[in-house]
């Protein structure tokens, strides 16, 4: 590790780079200090402990959870999360318990958490801490809560609603990201910035008296966005000037390399398997 002493392991996530390693369509990631191990999201649970073994992550050792929204590629892997590390605080908002749906030309998918994974969150409410603003993980660590929504061109980036029949649209309340404190500035973790990146960042910005941005790795959600909201978010990432990016799971091709052409060598590639020390 360098002088801050934290290191990220990406877990899950829709790529794999590293022998022996699988993808999925979700993510999670390892976030290791000397003082404290936090599992920020667990990705679909198909490949986590997988992953975790081959990468000689000992996920008993696990203090803190973070969920960062309740979609199933986010939460699915909790239940086995849980039963290895049963000390664990469990950080979460509310509504990731709500029953939520992807509805695409007049076909409803369910797409929140699993039964079983809200079964055992239930069954353990003495360890849950409810974050309904920012809130304090570890000495430097926080989660956000809700981010407010206040960019004209960040929207939830999908068709999701609360209902299966598509009625109610799901803002996605529970949407939070974890920042790290560090001496060149905040480390932002994203698990798929469903409040808009921008939103997301200039949040954290406010409180943290408007500290650099260090780096953002995680998922962006802008796999289906317009061309206006690409263009509006490769602006804001210039002028809040975040200094490096692992853009993952959930940003989309076309975006990741629209990010890696404007922001070049500050931009990375990010899979399973990557390790990043700050």
């Amino acid at each position: 590790m360098n002088s801050s002493g934290i290191t990220v392991t990406v877990l899950a996530d829709n790529t794999a780079q590293g022998m022996g390693l699988l993808g999925e369509h979700g993510l999670s990631l390892w976030i290791e200090t000397a003082e404290t191990c936090v599992l920020f999201d667990t990705g679909q649970g198909l490949v986590l402990p997988h992953n975790a073994a081959r990468m000689n992550v000992d996920l008993d050792c696990t203090d803190s959870i973070v969920i960062s929204h309740g979609h199933y590629d986010h939460t699915g892997g909790l239940s086995h999360a849980l039963s290895q590390a049963p000390h664990a605080r469990l950080f979460l908002h509310s509504s990731a318990l709500a029953a939520r749906f992807a509805c695409r030309e007049g076909k409803a998918r369910e797409i929140g958490m699993p039964a079983g994974v809200r079964e055992d969150v239930n069954a353990r409410l003495s360890s849950v801490i409810w974050t309904k603003g920012p809130t304090e993980i570890a000495v430097g660590m926080f989660v956000t809560g809700p981010i407010p929504r206040r960019s004209a061109f960040e929207d939830t980036g999908g068709p999701f609603f609360l209902d299966a029949d598509g009625k109610t649209p799901d803002p996605i309340e529970d949407d939070q990201t974890m920042w790290i404190e560090t001496r060149d500035g905040m480390v932002v973790l994203l698990g798929c910035a469903h409040a808009g990146v921008v939103n997301t960042l200039e949040f954290i910005r406010e409180l943290t008296s408007r500290r650099p941005i260090r780096a953002i790795l995680g998922g962006i959600h802008l796999g289906s966005a317009t061309d206006e909201r690409l263009t509006g978010t490769i602006e804001s990432l210039s002028h809040i000037d975040v200094q490096e990016m692992w853009p993952c799971h959930c940003t989309g091709a076309t975006a990741t390399a629209q990010l890696m052409t404007v922001f070049g060598g500050r931009c990375h590639p990010c899979g399973v398997g990557t390790r990043v020390e700050f």
